[in-house]
């Protein structure tokens, strides 16, 4: 049994001293319980780092324990959205060599989206084609780049050159803008909530701006099951239908965009799992465990995704990702 794991993700000690140093005012390292540090942006707590995130032999004992097989590994929040263009560009250059190297090292076990300074279009297009002649598989991208929305025109040029590439895209959320605001800093709301609502205001945004009409072969990942998509699809076709709104773009219900992309499995209940399958079908599902974050289970989400019929848990497991990465 083949297991391919594409939401999984890993820092560097480049990195992250990279982001000590020159990631406030946004993001500074503190503290937290239980002896932990914790990355945060103002208050509000982004990424816990874990030893798993900078060990690449622990990771592959992990996997076979788990049972994962080839994890396609990718950096998380805050990515390389910090610091000004030159460094940047450094902490995109520092994680991109890094996953290439550990590829190297173990190149049946790992794969790697590559992240760009999508800040700096053509430093990001000069690091994707860098990135993917070094063997990146994919690329990372935040569902909001240091608050600027995915279809902003200042990106035009990035998905123009990832779609001639045919690379798969992962979009994984960070904290949204109106954090503070929301008051999502207490009780962790903004990991529970607020990347949710990352996610799902994202790849909307994307479906009724024709993001998908004009990008008709990029292959886009929402992380988290497709966080509310699923969920909304009813809400999202009924707008469609009774909209009297001048800049309507699309002339299909949104339900058919979200059958057109893909999503991970992550949803920790299996019930999730099975009506996102339910909407948007098993060929469009691929295995995520968010490991090794705090809240990263390869196990649990390979027994989730063991209850459902055997051909869709084949083709979620590794079938999906073994066509749309190429593998």
């Amino acid at each position: 049994m083949t297991i391919v794991d594409v939401h999984t993700h890993m820092l560097s000690n480049e990195w992250m001293a990279l982001l000590r140093t020159n990631g406030a005012p946004l993001y500074e390292v503190h503290p937290v319980a239980n002896g932990r540090e914790c990355i945060f942006r103002g208050d509000a707590p982004v990424t816990v780092p874990t030893p798993g995130h900078f060990d690449y032999e622990l990771r592959i004992r992990d996997m076979d324990a788990a049972g994962v097989d080839v994890a396609v590994v990718s950096l998380t929040c805050p990515n390389v959205f910090w610091g000004g263009r030159e460094v940047s560009c450094a902490a995109a250059q520092l994680v991109n060599d890094d996953m290439a190297a550990a590829q190297r090292d173990h190149p049946d076990r790992i794969r790697w989206f590559a992240s760009l300074p999508w800040e700096y279009a053509d430093d990001a297009i000069a690091e994707l084609h860098r990135a993917h002649a070094a063997g990146a598989v994919g690329v990372m991208v935040l569902a909001n780049i240091a608050g600027r929305s995915l279809i902003d025109p200042a990106f035009v040029q990035i998905w123009n050159a990832i779609d001639e590439l045919e690379l798969p895209v992962l979009v994984h959320p960070t904290d949204p803008p109106g954090v503070d605001e929301l008051d999502m800093r207490r009780y962790d709301l903004t990991w529970s909530v607020g990347f949710m609502f990352d996610t799902t205001l994202a790849i909307g945004r994307m479906i009724l701006d024709g993001f998908f009409d004009r990008h008709a072969r990029l292959k886009v990942i929402a992380s988290h099951g497709g966080a509310a998509l699923p969920y909304l699809v009813g809400r999202f076709d009924k707008g469609f239908h009774v909209s009297t709104l001048e800049d309507r773009v699309i002339e299909r219900p949104p339900s058919e965009y979200l059958r057109h992309i893909y999503y991970d499995c992550i949803t920790y209940d299996p019930r999730a799992l099975e009506y996102c399958i339910d909407v948007v079908g098993a060929s469009q599902v691929l295995f995520g465990s968010d490991y090794p974050h705090i809240v990263g289970d390869m196990a649990g989400m390979r027994a989730n995704v063991d209850r459902l019929p055997e051909a869709s848990a084949r083709q979620v497991r590794h079938l999906n990702a073994e066509r749309i990465f190429r593998l």
